[in-house]
């Protein structure tokens, strides 16, 4: 991979800095505040809006307070968020769903229509807004998901395991749930002056569950029924999976192979390559729903902006990697943000590297593992005992993912690079957010020639101070 050329002084008439929020923060500290705030202090002129979610990472105030204490702005206290819509959502699109009764039920947020109470006073500022949705939009490890759900129907939506059993989480091939999840994103667009959309889709696939421990799934009936109509021997890739799930579960208790771990993975794959049939089909499957919500929003308004908000997993991830390029992506969207949460994608790479290494790298010595792994992926990472501790460089990582993204969009898709100002940290020695950070993260997008920068993941667990940086760098491009 080679580096592309530096950028040229970014066009201010095409300004794209959006920062990602929660409808609390409004309510904690007014809106004009956090507009003012926004608009003034940092630059920001695009708000993406959290407006139907379960996770605090979304909706919420900071999920990791414990670690890195409360921001210098908002309330300094839990928020027991309940989850649901933060607008209200309207009958008329949800008949064709069983999930219809889901508006939110928190007590700060009662009689808040987040969605009317900030376009208007942001659109009196010339600043846009972008509703964000994310599935899953419930119980997602890491996410400060609500502690219950409670949205009648949603149980029959489960998914079910490659043992018959039911998962913890809806099928995206359910009808209904697809069907709610179209109502949620049409009512939005039809009935809101919103200025575009954000989609993000992390879906843990097959093979990403079983080598996660899991047992795949989605074997639910509306699952099977749509595999079939597509020439599917659902039962051959169960007992693929079956047979797959096996191999991993021994694989991570320790069992010794004779020909080692990699080399029995190959073996499990190729004797039952079925297990590559049904990955692939629910890959499709997922897909479809990106797809789905790219023509719906065209369909109701053509010229609002569609955006994806791009999992980091599928640049930390050699299967994800290959699953998912940008030149495919862009049949579905007219811009693309990738993760890049600097500061914390340390511990996150160094997560993701450790996914691989318990399971089918395990024979062969971590730091050389990794070392080859991030020369395939072209992350340029610390070596594996520091890169938790160091983070990731956002004059090299941030820099080659927007590179990557640009030269894989062939100029078809605009990219907004997300950048993480206060990403929530799990590990007290983790990497943490600084101003200098955020300044040379927004300075490595610009000079890699990337056409806008998403601060990330939620301004409720943001510094002023490291927001200060990015406003530096915006004065600096002329672009503040």
């Amino acid at each position: 991979m080679t580096d592309p050329a530096p950028n040229l002084t970014p066009d201010p008439a095409e300004k794209f800095v959006g920062i990602q929020v929660s409808p609390i923060s409004f309510v904690d500290e007014g809106v004009d505040t956090v507009l003012d705030t926004l608009q003034t202090r940092v630059g920001v002129n695009v708000l993406m809006l959290g407006t139907v979610s379960w996770l605090g990472l979304k909706t919420g105030r900071s999920i990791s307070h414990e670690l890195d204490g409360w921001p210098d702005h908002g309330v300094p206290e839990p928020y027991t968020m309940k989850g649901g819509a933060y607008f209200e959502p309207d009958p008329r699109y949800y008949t064709q769903t069983l999930i219809r009764d889901f508006r939110a039920r928190d007590p700060e947020m009662a009689g808040v229509d987040i969605l009317k109470t900030v376009i208007p006073e942001a659109h009196r500022r010339g600043m846009k807004v972008f509703p964000e949705l994310m599935e899953p939009f419930f119980k997602y490890a890491g996410h400060g998901s609500a502690s219950a759900v409670e949205v009648p129907n949603l149980a029959a939506c489960m998914e079910v395991d490659c043992f018959g059993r039911r998962r913890d989480e809806p099928s995206t091939s359910n009808p209904d749930y697809r069907a709610w999840m179209h109502a949620i994103v049409e009512d939005q667009v039809r009935n809101h002056d919103i200025d575009g959309l954000m989609w993000c889709n992390e879906r843990n696939s097959p093979l990403d569950q079983m080598m996660q421990g899991q047992a795949p799934g989605d074997f639910s009936e509306p699952a099977r029924d749509e595999a079939i109509r597509r020439g599917i021997d659902v039962e051959a890739c169960r007992r693929a999976c079956i047979a797959m799930h096996e191999f991993m579960q021994a694989a991570l208790a320790g069992e010794s192979f004779d020909d080692g771990a990699f080399i029995t993975f190959l073996r499990t794959l190729l004797a039952h390559p079925e297990v590559l049939i049904w990955e692939r089909f629910w890959l499709e499957r997922n897909k479809d729903l990106d797809r789905e919500l790219h023509g719906l929003v065209k369909w109701c308004k053509p010229s609002l902006p569609f955006g994806l908000n791009v999992w980091n997993r599928n640049h930390f991830n050699i299967f994800r990697r290959a699953q998912w390029p940008w030149a495919e992506q862009t049949t579905y969207s007219d811009w693309v943000k990738p993760i890049t949460y600097q500061h914390q994608a340390g511990e996150i790479w160094h997560k993701e590297f450790g996914i691989f290494h318990r399971a089918i790298l395990r024979d062969f010595e971590p730091a050389a593992a990794m070392q080859v792994m991030d020369a395939m992926l072209g992350i340029g990472g610390a070596p594996h005992d520091r890169v938790v501790q160091e983070g990731l460089d956002p004059d090299v990582y941030v820099f080659r993912q927007c590179a990557d993204a640009l030269r894989g969009v062939h100029g078809r898709a605009k990219v907004y690079m997300g950048l993480g100002v206060d990403a929530p940290r799990v590990r007290a020695d983790q990497a943490v957010c600084t101003p200098d950070i955020a300044y040379r993260s927004v300075m490595a997008t610009y000079r890699a020639g990337g056409h806008g920068v998403v601060l990330s993941p939620n301004y409720a667990s943001m510094k002023l101070t490291n927001l200060d940086g990015v406003a530096q760098a915006l004065t600096e491009l002329g672009l503040k």
